[in-house]
């Protein structure tokens, strides 16, 4: 071990740098940028779970697996702040991402590959930004790197403790989020790394079928874990709200391919940036031209879910995507490497790979200082900083009700049921039990009126939804969202609620 250690002393110190790196990237004003809907949401079912162990398994309820809740109830007793919880549950997940992918290239390309390899998913944006948010895609992410480590690792030494473990990694990603089922799919791939000139071949691939085969169990023991839960059948409902039937792709098969094309020709020159971008083309294209298979392996274990995510999915994100790019990432820093190969001089490569760098880490900068003022896509945009979506001020607007809520009790009425509003109000005041919350529509309701004359009432809405303010309420916050095409543009407002003449029952405490 030493000897590797003095051997690779500069390497693994740059590799220490490079993690160094990762989280000053990751962890400055984690916060700063606004929660998000289905952030709000997940948080908010951790919350829930913690607190009533009989409801473990409560995401189900909206088609939704709970691991990465489960692994965010533990964090709660560190950071005080729920969303900071969250938030850190992903950085930790991504650099589980980044030591897989630098792992990988140090054992089966080289210790130059490996740094590249780490430098670029450091600060490549598209893994930066959502590192950086309490959303499962980047533990789904982490789960995926380590599936396809195991797999070319089970190639090679065909174990059958390779076997449980990768089993155990398959069957996180399933719990994680079900498109962890490509890991499955993706499984027979490796076989492009086997030796099949050998002589014992078919008596080390019919052990590699018996390990498969004990993958596969293992992986299906743990997602059916699921079936403990109630709700379990609505996976498969909330999936086709997701995924177009194969039927009617009968009728239109290159619908919804060909436009989920045009958003990738959008998205990626802006969150993945052209740098990288065509490093990674170029990755794609050395694999191919090189015809060397463990980079074909990396390259499938990428396109294959991207290609039939592009065939099925309705709804089409990024985030939805971002577990098929760490490996493509792997081919942009060999590639980077091969490049860098024919010029022989470290200050030519160190200043080469210094511009290519440029426009991330610019994009990076601002995910820091001013998230507003990054290059991401419109739909992106107008998702996480500009809708109804973005809860601009929740943290801000608790605060000021938990402070008044101890002065009496006093009751809060959302525009939203479900998301942005009321869960991203929620996280803040879980413990508050002098505060009730009553979810509702964009409308002040005559129950939320009437509790007004007996204690102290407020209104939290989006303005986009609520743009004239009714008789009776008065404006005592506002925080406007980011700038887009919403003219005038979106905002957070919280009001003051008058009593009325009318009196009735004060509304039930919704927590």
């Amino acid at each position: 071990m030493m000897n590797f250690i003095l051997k690779n002393k500069f390497y693994l110190l740059g590799l220490i740098s490079l993690g160094i790196l990762y989280f000053l990237i990751r962890l400055p004003n984690l916060t700063l940028q606004p929660i998000f809907a289905d952030e709000a949401i997940y948080i908010r079912w951790a919350q829930v779970m913690r607190a009533e162990s009989t409801l473990r398994f409560l995401p189900l309820s909206d088609g939704k697996t709970p691991l990465f809740m489960w692994v965010m109830i533990p964090l709660f007793k560190i950071f005080s702040d729920p969303l900071l919880a969250g938030r850190m549950l992903s950085v930790f997940s991504g650099f589980l991402t980044f030591f897989g992918g630098v792992y990988l290239a140090w054992r089966h390309f080289n210790r130059s590959v490996a740094l590249l390899v780490g430098f670029i998913l450091v600060i490549a944006p598209m893994i930066v930004f959502f590192d950086r948010m309490a959303l499962v895609d980047s533990l789904l992410s982490a789960f995926s790197m380590w599936a396809l480590i195991l797999s070319l690792e089970l190639i090679k030494y065909q174990r059958i403790d390779l076997a449980m473990f990768l089993g155990y990694i398959m069957g996180g990603s399933l719990l994680t989020k079900p498109p962890g089922f490509f890991n499955l799919i993706n499984l027979p791939t490796s076989l492009l790394i086997f030796d099949f000139s050998s002589r014992d071949r078919p008596k080390r691939l019919a052990k590699i079928l018996g390990l498969w085969i004990i993958v596969f169990v293992i992986t299906m023991v743990i997602y059916n874990v699921l079936r403990l839960g109630p709700g379990f059948s609505n996976l498969n409902s909330r999936n086709q709200d997701y995924v177009f039937s194969p039927t009617i792709l009968l009728y239109r098969p290159l619908d919804p391919f060909i436009p989920h094309f045009h958003d990738l020709l959008d998205w990626l020159p802006k969150i993945l940036t052209l740098p990288i971008l065509f490093l990674s083309l170029g990755g794609i294209f050395w694999s191919i031209y090189k015809k060397n298979r463990l980079a074909l392996v990396i390259l499938f274990w990428s396109l294959i879910p991207l290609i039939i995510q592009m065939a099925l999915l309705r709804t089409f994100t990024a985030r939805y995507i971002l577990f098929s790019f760490p490996p493509l990432l792997i081919l942009a820093g060999w590639f980077l490497s091969e490049l860098l190969s024919f010029r022989n001089k470290w200050f030519l490569s160190l200043s080469a790979v210094v511009i290519l760098m440029i426009q991330p880490l610019v994009f990076d900068y601002y995910l820091l200082i001013d998230p507003s003022q990054a290059n991401l896509p419109r739909e992106e945009r107008r998702g996480y900083l500009e809708d109804w979506t973005a809860g601009y001020g929740l943290k801000q607007i608790a605060s000021f009700l938990d402070l008044e809520s101890k002065k009496s009790p006093i009751v809060v009425g959302t525009e939203g049921s479900f998301g942005t509003l009321p869960d991203g109000l929620q996280i803040y005041l879980d413990k508050n039990r002098q505060v009730s919350i009553v979810p509702g529509k964009a409308t002040v309701s005559a129950e939320l009126r009437s509790a007004a004359n007996s204690h102290p009432t407020f209104f939290v809405a989006n303005k986009s939804r609520y743009p004239s303010i009714e008789e009776g309420l008065t404006k005592i916050m506002e925080f406007p969202k980011a700038v887009g095409n919403s003219i005038p543009p979106d905002a957070m407002l919280l009001f003051k609620v008058s009593p009325t003449i009318e009196s009735s029952p004060t509304p039930k405490i919704h927590k």
